[in-house]
């Protein structure tokens, strides 16, 4: 009798599943995951195989809207991909609360937890229902297949949102007739 590996593949990951516990609540269906696939850039680049094992190790997280996933100061070391919904993302300036970005479903965020300060930069608030996956820094460790492709795609991820930060700053600096200084 001939064995298929990909049957192999499967019971190998299904042990290994049964040795790092995995989270309750996640169960994808063929069609998400290949959504995931194709629409979240933290995720690129990986093969159906290490993508299906990365899924394993997340958490799956229900936000009702107006929740709050984590708060500005908080201690973190996980990120989240927003499956669906929509959440903002707060910057609290005195007495005002400040949305810096609404993030929709296939992005990410939490991600400086993995990369940079442990300290939360913002406030995350759900604005709709929504539902994300939790991704462990020590999970994600773990797998250093996936590990390296997840660091790469957040690297990504924090240059564009500093491109776009970057055209900010110089819009509102024109917009007020400032002068940003000296070039570093």
């Amino acid at each position: 009798m001939k064995v298929d590996p990909a049957v192999v593949k499967i019971f190998a990951e299904n042990v290994r599943a049964d040795i790092i516990q995995r989270p309750a609540g996640l169960n994808l269906d063929a069609a998400i995951v290949q959504k995931i696939a194709n629409k979240v850039k933290i995720f690129q680049g990986m093969t159906h195989d290490c993508l299906m094992s990365t899924l394993a190790m997340a958490e799956h997280m229900p936000h009702k809207a107006g929740e709050v996933v984590f708060n500005e100061g908080d201690i973190g070391s996980s990120f989240h991909v927003l499956i669906s919904g929509e959440i903002a993302i707060e910057k609290q300036r005195g007495d005002r609360v400040v949305t810096l970005a609404k993030i929709n479903a296939g992005e990410c965020f939490g991600e400086m937890a993995l990369v940079g300060n442990p300290l939360r930069t913002a406030t995350v608030r759900a604005l709709r229902d929504s539902v994300t996956m939790r991704f462990d820094r020590e999970r994600v460790d773990a797998y250093a297949d996936s590990a390296r492709i997840i660091y790469r795609n957040i690297a990504r991820v924090l240059a564009a949102r500093l491109d776009t930060s970057s055209e900010m700053l110089a819009d509102l600096v024109v917009r007020t007739g400032g002068d940003a200084g000296p070039a570093p």
